[in-house]
């Protein structure tokens, strides 16, 4: 949904529809025969490396790029590839010389296999499947994936295996080898293009997720966090020691049928400080997104109360502008969100769960201005995205705040920051 969110929804569903994983033997595109499969499990180092963390920059912004990225090392020799940062999937991919039909990047710019197969009877394997979707003939079959986005866009591929160099807060650099998606059939039904990255970096909660595979290594905790500036860049984080031990609005996460997501809530919608009466929402953290999405009943109720306190007031509907579905405009271009921002109120999420626990929210945090000149609503319709009543916490509310997922003690929480600094490790 971008030049509007170029991959706007990234979400995984397990009951809905966005994950399928499909063990047949793609053999005209990848054949099992001319690879030789990786037979264990790595090793796992000393667990006192679990109190490290890992440090990455960030390059992106909400408008007009659509989404966040950073580069990591695959390899020996290390090879750089840059991924789209996605909290709403598990697996990572890269585009793959495979060779590879429907991707994005010249061939030079591809991983290329180098017979290092995760077998499908690696517990991993089965991780990237449900149900009846999982079928392992013979233990050192190969392992295929596919899987989908909300936006239509799809990666076909296989499990691989191959080191990762890290170099931790502490100093220390490390190589471990982890499973990724090696894809080699890309395709986006989609109206918008997808993003210019060499695949998807998945930090969800699930076992083939990197920040699991990680804390089962032994190197980090199974904690992720993220600073997007409001601008441009900002920087990403695994493990526990980046963030301090006080001043965090905590919200617990909900066990929900998926363990995939971040997931948090009930919660209420104040605007300009007042009760909405939209209670009871519940709500899913997903950096992939970069618009924020609510199902139809309540992106109607939010649309109602903006266009109600915006009477009178020297906006008018701008429909020719085709950045997002709702726009307006003034005599003269805009230049800033600060020329038109006493126009517009506050909005807070109150999770309901614990005392004085809100995500607040300026208008600066839930619009944008366009190359145009005119003000859009950050805020998109999920019923218009096939969410259903899925409500999407997306990247435009996350500007300017270091978030945290800890699954290690089942949280979500942030705090404000500015995201152009980067930390002291």
């Amino acid at each position: 949904m971008e030049k509007k969110s170029k991959r706007s929804v990234s979400l995984m569903m397990m009951m809905f529809l966005f994950f399928i994983v499909i063990s047949a033997d793609f053999q005209g595109c990848f054949s099992a025969a001319s690879q030789t499969p990786i037979k264990g499990e790595s090793s796992t180092p000393a667990n006192d490396r679990v109190g490290s963390s890992v440090f990455f920059r960030v390059t992106g912004n909400v408008y007009p790029t659509g989404y966040y990225s950073v580069i990591l090392n695959i390899g020996n020799p290390p090879k750089a590839f840059d991924f789209d940062i996605d909290t709403g999937s598990d697996l990572t991919w890269v585009q793959c010389d495979a060779p590879c039909k429907g991707c994005t990047k010249p061939r030079d710019k591809l991983y290329k296999p180098k017979n290092n197969l995760v077998p499908c009877s690696n517990s991993l394997c089965q991780a990237v499947s449900t149900g009846e979707n999982y079928h392992c003939d013979a233990p050192d079959d190969q392992c295929d994936y596919e899987i989908e986005y909300a936006d239509l866009g799809s990666s076909i591929g296989v499990l691989l295996s191959d080191s990762f160099p890290l170099r931790l807060s502490n100093g220390t650099l490390l190589q471990p080898k982890m499973a990724f998606g090696c894809g080699y059939d890309q395709k986006h039904l989609g109206p918008h293009p997808p993003p210019d990255t060499a695949g998807i970096l998945g930090l969800g909660r699930g076992k083939v997720s990197i920040l699991s595979q990680l804390r089962t290594l032994g190197i980090t905790q199974n904690v992720v966090g993220h600073c997007f500036s409001r601008a441009r860049g900002g920087f990403l984080f695994f493990g526990d020691h980046l963030f301090p031990s006080s001043g965090i609005t905590w919200t617990p996460m909900l066990r929900s049928s998926s363990d995939t997501l971040y997931s948090s809530g009930p919660a209420e919608l104040l605007f300009g400080g007042k009760p909405t009466g939209i209670k009871g929402l519940q709500l899913i953290f997903d950096s992939g997104s970069s618009y924020t999405y609510f199902n139809a009943q309540v992106y109607q109720s939010i649309l109602n109360l903006v266009r109600k306190d915006l009477a009178g007031k020297p906006l008018k509907d701008a429909p020719e502008e085709k950045e997002l579905a709702v726009c307006w405009k003034t005599a003269k271009p805009i230049k800033s969100i600060l020329d038109i921002k006493s126009y517009f109120k506050p909005l807070t999420i109150s999770f309901m769960n614990a005392k004085n626990v809100q995500l607040q929210l300026a208008p600066e945090d839930y619009l944008i201005i366009t190359k145009d000149g005119n003000v859009c609503l950050g805020i998109l319709n999920g019923s218009e995205q096939h969410l259903g009543n899925f409500n999407v916490i997306g990247d435009i509310f996350m500007q300017d705040r270091v978030v945290i997922y800890d699954n290690e003690k089942q949280q979500i929480g942030w705090f404000p920051a500015n995201c152009d600094r980067l930390p002291q490790s």
